[in-house]
């Protein structure tokens, strides 16, 4: 009975620690997180995409997904839960990079950048093609999904651009879809937005350019620049900014951009220095359940495992964000 009792007590302690997550964030490799944090719950979810597993062994093409790690405290994760695979008929199949989740009008809705198989354009990275990819939505009740695709299982970015890194803003009741033109088509990166229909389920109108990554004075001038990674935020000050994330000579950098207007059409003035070049980047901003604002992003940029979450302490000044604390 002694021995029992022993370990019913080691059972117990051992569900305990799982029950707060047994994972910390140097547990968890990811790149591009991004955190939404549930007030109604006290609950933080931070998505990632998972690893694509092949539809048939013969083939190339992979159906990809998004996991979710759940915190209470931003220290302690819980194991992964999967909240989305891509469906059979979809569009494309592939890989999926980049996944956010936004809350909106009671529901919940994850972008996903989606990755083909099919060569675009003869580009190259070191000999290998570069592949189609684009911004598709999906919708959910709950921030643990499962997210379904829209009727026509299409992407919301245009089909004739290779796009990516797709975020969500509203502007005078306008929904937009944010995202980033890629280089691999235009060589200078683009930014731009396009307007989605209220249920966010179908683009509503053509996209239009806010700016290139050549605009930045701190991103590397070369003859292909990367925009990557755009995220919004207006701050304590009434400031509309925009983190999004380039290279400069020491590598992978957020920097961020100003709307002197206030408005998402801008124009856009950007700072002379990146806000982070640590080499990590595709950065968000949340804020915690006790009041405090936060950065988070990925480091260092080397794909391959060594990728973790980092989380930055940020306050609002009065023109942008300062960082507090790295």
């Amino acid at each position: 009975m002694k021995r029992l009792a022993i370990y019913l007590l080691m059972l117990l302690c051992i569900t305990g620690v799982s029950a707060q997550g047994p994972l910390t964030l140097a547990d968890i490799n990811i790149r591009d997180p991004f955190i939404y944090a549930d007030a109604a719950t006290k609950t933080y979810y931070m998505y990632s995409s998972a690893t694509g597993a092949k539809i048939d062994p013969s083939s190339r093409s992979v159906r990809g997904g998004v996991i979710v790690y759940k915190s209470k405290d931003l220290k302690h994760w819980s194991e992964a839960k999967t909240v989305m695979t891509l469906p059979d008929d979809n569009w494309i199949t592939g890989k999926v990079w980049a996944p956010e989740m936004h809350a909106y009008k009671g529901k919940y809705y994850l972008f996903a950048t989606i990755n083909t198989h099919l060569v675009w354009k003869g580009g190259k990275n070191n000999g290998v093609p570069y592949t189609y990819r684009g911004t598709q939505i999906f919708h959910a009740d709950s921030p643990e999904g499962p997210f379904h695709a829209f009727e026509d299982k299409m992407p919301a970015t245009p089909i004739d651009e290779m796009a990516l890194d797709g975020t969500l803003w509203e502007e005078d009741g306008q929904p937009y879809l944010i995202y980033c033109h890629e280089w691999v088509e235009v060589n200078d990166g683009a930014i731009k937005i396009r307007p989605l229909e209220k249920d966010l389920s179908k683009p509503t109108g053509a996209p239009t350019r806010l700016f290139c990554a050549s605009a930045a004075e701190w991103v590397t001038k070369k003859e292909t620049m990367v925009t990557d990674g755009c995220f919004l935020y207006r701050n304590a000050a009434g400031k509309l900014l925009m983190i999004w994330s380039s290279f400069t000579e020491q590598g992978y950098a957020v920097g961020y951009a100003r709307s002197t207007t206030g408005k998402l059409l801008g124009p856009w003035e950007h700072q002379q220095e990146p806000f982070y070049r640590k080499h990590g980047g595709h950065a968000m901003i949340f804020k915690s359940f006790d009041n405090k604002l936060h950065m988070i992003l990925h480091a260092p940029n080397s794909p391959g495992g060594a990728e973790r979450a980092v989380i930055i302490d940020i306050e609002d000044t009065e023109d942008g964000i300062r960082a507090t604390r790295p």
